[in-house]
C-alpha cells in the first residue's frame, strides 16, 4: 500500500501578528506540518506562530516575498508543499482542493485562481493581475496567486531568484520551461481582512512589471533588444541619408538632423550588442544546465 504523502503548509509572513494565529491553526487541520518564514517582522508574528506549533524560519531583516519563498523552498523536502498568505485572504480550508491534483498525479504545480472562484476582486487589482498574466504568456488565468501547491519534483528543479513579488510569475515561467504540468483550481479570496500598510498596490504592480520585463528580456533577447535595435538603426539610416542630401545641396550640416542620426545609431548599436551578448550567455547557460 502506498504511503500517504506528507503535506506541509508554508506561510511567508511579515508583521502579521493580527492574522497569523488563525491562518496557522486553520492550516494545521489539513497538513502534516506548518512552516512560517518570518521575513524580518518587528511584531509578535514569529512568537505567535511558534507557540501554536509551527516551525519558524527567520530572516533577520525584511527581504521580500520572493526571498521568503526561496528560504522555504530550500528547507522543504516533503512530498507536497502548499503556500498561502499570512494575511487571512486565503482560506486554509481550501488546501485539500489545492493539493488534490498533485496527490492524484495530475499536476506538478497547482495554482489557486481567483478568476475561477466566486470572489469579487477590486477592479484595479483585477486589471493589474490580468495585465501581468497576459505579459507572462502562460496558459493560465492568475499568474499572481500566492495560494499554490508544489510537488517534490518541482521543488527540486525550481529555485526562485526574485526577492520581491515578481517571484510568482518567475516560478511559473521556470516551471513551464522545465516541462512541469501546471493546473489551476478555483479559490475564494477575502478582501475585507485587515491589510498591513506595507502592501501598496502601485509599488506591488510596478515591481512585478519590472520583473516581467527582466524575464522577457532574458528569455528572448534577440526579440526584446534586437528588434528595437534594428528599428533604431533603420531610423538612423534615414536621418543619415537626409543629412548627406542636405550637405550635398548646401554644403551645410543640419545639426539637429545630424544629432538624431548619431543618437539613433548609438542606441541601435547598443541594443543590438546587448541582444547578441545576452543571447550567447543564455545559450551557454542553457547548454550547461
Amino acid at each position: 500500500m502506498k504511503d500517504k504523502p506528507t503535506i506541509v503548509a508554508c506561510i511567508p509572513a511579515y508583521n502579521e501578528e493580527s492574522n497569523i494565529a488563525k491562518v496557522v491553526i486553520s492550516a494545521q487541520r489539513h497538513v502534516d506540518k506548518v512552516v512560517v518564514c518570518n521575513d524580518g517582522s518587528i511584531d509578535m508574528t514569529a512568537e505567535i506562530a511558534m507557540k501554536l506549533g509551527a516551525t519558524v524560519l527567520e530572516h533577520e531583516k525584511n527581504m521580500g516575498y520572493g526571498a521568503a519563498l526561496r528560504t522555504i523552498f530550500k528547507e522543504q523536502s516533503s512530498d507536497v508543499i502548499v503556500t498561502l498568505d499570512a494575511d487571512g485572504q486565503h482560506d486554509p480550508n481550501e488546501i485539500p482542493r489545492i493539493v488534490e491534483p498533485i496527490i492524484k498525479g495530475e499536476a506538478d504545480v497547482v495554482v489557486g485562481s481567483r478568476f475561477l472562484g466566486k470572489s469579487k476582486m477590486p477592479k484595479y487589482r483585477k486589471l493589474g493581475v490580468g495585465m501581468i498574466t497576459k505579459l507572462s504568456n502562460l496558459n493560465i488565468t492568475d499568474a499572481q496567486s500566492g495560494f499554490r501547491a508544489y510537488s517534490r519534483k518541482a521543488l527540486e528543479k525550481i529555485m526562485p531568484t526574485e526577492m520581491g513579488m515578481g517571484v510568482s510569475a518567475e516560478i511559473l515561467i521556470k516551471a513551464t520551461e522545465q516541462g512541469f504540468r501546471i493546473k489551476e483550481v478555483p479559490i475564494n479570496i477575502r478582501y475585507d481582512v485587515e491589510k498591513p500598510s506595507h502592501q501598496n498596490p502601485f509599488t506591488h504592480g510596478l515591481e512585478v512589471l519590472l520583473s516581467m520585463i527582466k524575464f522577457m528580456s532574458i528569455k528572448r533577447p534577440l526579440l526584446f533588444y534586437g528588434v528595437p535595435g534594428a528599428t533604431s538603426l533603420m531610423i538612423a539610416l534615414a536621418f543619415w541619408v537626409w543629412t548627406l542630401r542636405i550637405f550635398s545641396e548646401t554644403r551645410q550640416i543640419m545639426t539637429n538632423i545630424a544629432l538624431i542620426a548619431i543618437g539613433t545609431t548609438m542606441v541601435g548599436l547598443m541594443l543590438l550588442t546587448t541582444a547578441i551578448i545576452l543571447y550567447v550567455v543564455v545559450s551557454i547557460i542553457r547548454e550547461k544546465a
